[in-house]
């Protein structure tokens, strides 16, 4: 039971994920970072199986790191997204698979542009305005269709993730009674 949200805006993306770390119907822990910074300019937010998650997170960050050491620049958002679409689509045909899903997003220097990458543990990819996963997103995406604004400022875009949170909270039986937001 895991919910993340994400969002962009004019020039700033949003990732949200709720804090709780649980297996089956046990909560083993209420302050879990589920959010990864991956570079100055590149989040990622995931979720499913506890094991998977935090190691290919942390697999995704080192490789990332690695990169850019080896390049002297940071990989842009779009760049960053397809290499972890195929790290995910590459472990899928192996014998031990992530279950993983991911909300990365950044803001591409270059273009001038936040990018928003929504990926599951199948290797699908899409760049959308705003993203949700967990059971969350059925009540978050269709408050993010009604309020998003493209060219929101960062105040409407807080409001707007605070609307979802707010929500999730109220309306799933499931009590998620903190999140990280960066």
């Amino acid at each position: 039971m895991e919910v993340a949200f994400a969002l962009t805006g004019k020039d700033y993306v949003i990732v949200a994920a709720d804090q709780n770390a649980s297996r089956s119907i046990i909560k083993m822990k209420g302050d879990e970072d589920k959010i990864k910074v991956l570079g100055s300019h590149l989040l990622m937010a995931y979720s499913g199986e506890p094991g998977d998650t935090l190691q290919f997170a942390e697999f995704v960050e080192r490789n990332l790191r690695l990169q850019q050491m080896r390049n002297n620049h940071p990989l842009r958002p779009q760049a960053a997204a397809s290499w972890v679409r195929r790290s995910i689509a590459d472990s899928l045909r192996s014998r031990s698979p992530y279950a993983v899903n991911i909300l990365l997003g950044g803001y591409d220097i270059a273009d001038k542009k936040p990018k928003l990458y929504w990926m599951d543990y199948l290797g699908t990819q899409i760049d959308i305005p705003f993203a949700a996963h967990g059971y969350g997103a059925y009540f978050a995406l269709s408050l993010l269709d009604r309020y998003h604004n493209p060219e929101a400022t960062l105040e409407e875009g807080l409001e707007a993730l605070k609307r979802c949170i707010r929500e999730v909270q109220q309306r799933l039986v499931i009590s998620f009674p903190s999140f990280k937001v960066k």
